[in-house]
């Protein structure tokens, strides 16, 4: 099958600070015949997150920088169209990182088969995927969970944060959180429980609206935005806490160094533990993962949100959405 026309988003150059429209080029170009052993992908769902904006920046890190004039990467979910492969039969789905474009070839090798499941396919991207997964490793293996620990995320509402929550009550802790609009914080109160939500962009006073929401301290923070949300957070830790440190959004887009919280030795005087994470370290427990998180979503404990955008021309402004607050749970684009 030849494709003359595949849409693709490109680097079109690095940004600086928060990136405009100009950043993405879409570019349209054949595909290729396809070869023994390879198969051709359509696309059907790509995700769009913010750890993407550092792979934006020529740095070292611990994922090679997209580069300028190439097709971005992402994880997508895609049905193969046609097979010269055994191993993948056409009709089926599979999951892959070759997001940001329509159709792709591949050997086979960089392809996930999607389980049978009675959960939509773009779950993968979700809930049962990366940012199902970062929540759950964040809180088990690195902040080591314990049942009735006092738990505060921060962006609370999105994919990550919203999971954090639910998995937190779950384990019987008390919950809270903060936001960036009153439609999110009722959503977290109302439809997932949690048992006290910040609006930072109403409250006056930051470090006192933590204090007023954790009045027994916090055990656990689910760190996802950095900046004065640590600060706060520092100050109300209750000794021997741990701080799982999944992102720092507050600084993706900054220009200049931004200084440190201002009371970082709490973590001497608390005896506090923090630590930093990248999901893909912790991936040998995924299937320990998916098997407890289907079993709460067939029991009905566990549910999510999705803010979709229609079409590949619309990936750059989904991406765009994330640092502005216009996704409550996961950010997707539909891409057929």
């Amino acid at each position: 099958m030849y494709i003359e026309k595949n849409r693709e988003v490109h680097l079109a150059r690095r940004p600086e600070g928060l990136p405009a429209r100009d950043v993405f080029k879409i570019v349209t170009q054949p595909v290729a015949e396809l070869k023994e052993g390879e198969v051709l992908i359509k696309n059907l769902w790509m995700s769009v997150d913010p750890y993407m904006r550092g792979r934006m920046i020529d740095r070292k890190s611990y994922i090679p920088p997209f580069a300028v004039g190439e097709v971005l990467e992402g994880g997508a979910i895609g049905e193969v169209v046609e097979s010269r492969n055994s191993a993948f039969v056409v009709g089926s789905k599979v999951s892959s990182m070759s997001g940001w474009r329509e159709y792709f070839i591949s050997s086979g090798q960089d392809l996930q088969p999607l389980p049978e499941t009675t959960v939509d396919d773009q779950a993968f991207l979700g809930i049962l995927g990366m940012p199902g997964m970062t929540a759950w490793a964040g809180l088990m293996q690195i902040a080591e969970l314990k049942e009735g620990d006092r738990v505060f995320v921060s962006a609370a509402s999105g994919a990550v944060g919203s999971t954090v929550c639910q998995i937190a009550k779950l384990k019987g802790c008390f919950v809270a959180g903060s936001v960036g609009t009153d439609e999110k914080a009722h959503y977290l109160k109302d439809e997932l429980g949690v048992d006290a939500v910040i609006n930072y962009r109403t409250t006056d006073n930051l470090h006192e609206a933590v204090a007023q929401a954790c009045p027994e301290g916090i055990d656990v923070y689910f760190e996802n935005v950095g900046g004065d949300h640590l600060e706060a957070v520092l100050n109300v830790m209750n000794d021997h806490g741990r701080i799982a440190v999944c992102g720092m959004i507050d600084q993706y887009n900054a220009t200049a160094p931004v200084p440190g919280p201002a009371n970082l030795s709490q973590l001497i005087v608390k005896k506090l533990k923090m630590q930093g994470f990248i999901v893909f370290e912790h991936w040998e427990h995924y299937p320990e993962y998916v098997k407890q998180m289907s079993q709460w979503i067939q029991e009905g404990k566990v549910s999510w949100k999705e803010t979709v955008f229609e079409g590949i021309e619309q990936a750059p402004d989904a991406f765009l959405g994330l640092f502005t607050g216009m996704n409550t749970g996961k950010m997707l684009v539909k891409l057929s």
